[in-house]
């Protein structure tokens, strides 16, 4: 449909969400050029629209801006990632903590649902749908917390090593190892067990360092 005058283009933080989204999906490779005349045709935005976005997710450290060069997906080192699932450790198990206290019945059904999801997709041997479930677990356990500020911090963490999480999770071994570490952080929140939830979340982020400590080295 053609444009007309007074068509109103997308602002600044539509076009952030949408970049930081395919940056978290990986649909955007490491190193990869973000430029900006194809980035206001892909989001139907202006120009400063973009700018905006490409400084925000800078910001973030999801985007690397170089002097009279543009911009291009941040790739991060093995250094770099290892300490990113140890902030990630700390934090998500204070979150699943704060899940296992305040999820109300709704919340806990929607956990065992996606656990579900994840073993059928293990019985299967489907990595993706695997690795697809493990992003929306962590994910709702942040939103069952109810906290205001450490959803947004390891959120953006989570984005800055996707490149490594998403390959380990999809690593032929790793979903069946994996899996029943998640499973025991579905019932520690499912029992309202704050120690246990955090305790579990502790030992599977621990896993996963170790974990990508050997698959990537």
């Amino acid at each position: 449909m053609p444009k007309t005058a007074t068509t109103q283009r997308h602002d600044g933080a539509f076009v952030t969400d949408k970049l930081r989204r395919a940056i978290t999906a990986g649909e955007l490779a490491p190193n990869q050029r973000l430029i900006e005349a194809d980035l206001t045709e892909q989001y139907d935005a202006s120009r400063g629209a973009v700018r905006l976005a490409l400084a925000n997710l800078a910001a973030e450290g999801l985007v690397e801006r170089i002097q009279n060069r543009g911009s291009r997906v941040r790739a991060i080192d093995l250094d770099e990632a290892l300490e990113i699932v140890e902030l990630r450790a700390a934090l998500e198990s204070i979150c699943a903590a704060k899940a296992a206290e305040r999820a109300d019945g709704a919340g806990i059904a929607k956990l065992h649902a996606v656990g579900e999801r994840m073993s059928a997709a293990v019985e299967a041997g489907d990595s993706e749908t695997y690795s697809e479930g493990n992003r929306e677990l962590h994910e709702l356990i942040l939103t069952l917390s109810q906290m205001k500020v450490a959803p947004g911090v390891v959120s953006r963490l989570r984005a800055q090593n996707v490149r490594y999480r998403i390959r380990l999770a999809r690593h032929h071994n790793r979903p069946a190892v994996s899996l029943p570490e998640h499973l025991e952080i579905i019932d520690a929140i499912s029992a309202h067990d704050s120690d246990r939830a955090a305790a579990a979340m502790g030992a599977h982020l621990r896993s996963v360092l170790n974990a990508t400590r050997e698959y990537f080295s």
